[in-house]
C-alpha cells in the first residue's frame, strides 16, 4: 500500500499531501517544525485500513513551497483548511505533533464546524519563550550539511528511528544529502509562539481532544496541569521511555492510542461522552 502526491495552492503557496486514500471518516496529520510528511509513514499505512488518510508537507516543509512570504500561525492555520476545501476532507480529526499540534490545535479553535476532533503529540498552548527562534537557530546551523550519506544523517540526527524519521526527510543533490527546508523559515515560523501563549484558543476547543505527551518530552508540568485544568474532558496519556518525538520512537504505542481514540469519536464525534483528563502510562 503507498500514497499519491496531491497538491493544493492557496494564495500562490504550494501546500503538498501524502494522500493514502482509504474509506471512513478522514485523518489529516501534521509534522513538526523542519519535519516532513513522511513521519507519519507507519502510522498512516495502518490508518488507512479504517479511514481517509492524508499527510501534509506544511508551508516551507518537505516537497511544499520553500520560501513562503507568509510564516504565521493564521497562514499555516488557513492551509489546513484550504487541504481539506481542496481534498474534499469532511470533519476530519487533526493530528499534530510539536508545531503541527499546535496548527491542528488553532485550526480546531478558529474552525470547529471543520474539525471532529484533535490529537496533540507533544504540543499545547505554550507561552512566551522569547529564546526559543535563537535555540532552534543555533541547532539548526549545527547540521553539518550537506551530509555525506543518509546514514550519516541519521547518526547525527540521534540514530535509531529518530534519527532515520529525520533522515527520511532530506533530498539528494550536488553529491550531498540536504535539508528540505531553509534555516531562516524555520525560525520566523516561532516567531509568534515565541511572544505569546494560546491559552484563550486551546480553552475554546469543543471537539473530543487526545493530548500524547513522552515522559521526557518538552510539555512542562505545569503547562499540563493548566490544559486539564481548563479542558477536563481532555483525555491524556504518558508514554514511557519517550521524549518529543514519541511518534518515531514508538508509533506503535500512538497507532494503538490513535486508533482507539478514532474509533470513539469519529463515529460519533459530537455524541462523545465527557471523560475527566488522565494521564495513562503505557507500559509494553
Amino acid at each position: 500500500m503507498t500514497w499519491s502526491e496531491r497538491t493544493v495552492v492557496r494564495d500562490g503557496v504550494r501546500i503538498s499531501c501524502r494522500d493514502w486514500g482509504g474509506a471512513g471518516p478522514s485523518v489529516v496529520l501534521l509534522h513538526g517544525l523542519a519535519g516532513h510528511a513522511g513521519e507519519w509513514d507507519a502510522i498512516a499505512r495502518h490508518l488507512r485500513t479504517r479511514h481517509r488518510v492524508v499527510a501534509v508537507d506544511q508551508r516551507g516543509h518537505g516537497a511544499s513551497e520553500r520560501h513562503p512570504h507568509d510564516r504565521s500561525r493564521a497562514a499555516y492555520v488557513a492551509d489546513v483548511v484550504a487541504v481539506l476545501e481542496q481534498l474534499d476532507l469532511r470533519q476530519p480529526a487533526l493530528v499534530g505533533q510539536s508545531l503541527g499540534g499546535h496548527t491542528a490545535m488553532l485550526a480546531a479553535a478558529a474552525h470547529p464546524d471543520l474539525v471532529c476532533a484533535l490529537v496533540l503529540v507533544e504540543a499545547g498552548p505554550g507561552g512566551p519563550s522569547p529564546e526559543v527562534p535563537a535555540e532552534i537557530g543555533r541547532w539548526l546551523d549545527s547540521w553539518p550539511a550537506p551530509f555525506p550519506s543518509r546514514n550519516a544523517a541519521a547518526a547525527f540526527l540521534g540514530g535509531g528511528p529518530v534519527g532515520e524519521g529525520w533522515a527520511a526527510g532530506l533530498e539528494e543533490r550536488d553529491g550531498g544529502w540536504w535539508p528540505r527546508f531553509d534555516r531562516d523559515v524555520m525560525v520566523d515560523s516561532l516567531t509568534e509562539n515565541a511572544h505569546r501563549s494560546y491559552w484563550d484558543e486551546w480553552a475554546s476547543i469543543t471537539c473530543p481532544t487526545l493530548a500524547v505527551l513522552g515522559q521526557s518530552g518538552i510539555i512542562a508540568p505545569a503547562e499540563c496541569g493548566r490544559m486539564f485544568q481548563l479542558r477536563p474532558e481532555t483525555v491524556a496519556m504518558s508514554v514511557p521511555g519517550t521524549g518529543h518525538d514519541l511518534h518515531l520512537e514508538r508509533p506503535d504505542i500512538l497507532l494503538e492510542a490513535l486508533e482507539r481514540f478514532l474509533r470513539d469519536t469519529t463515529e460519533s464525534p459530537r455524541a462523545m461522552p465527557s471523560r475527566p483528563a488522565t494521564v495513562t502510562p503505557y507500559v509494553h
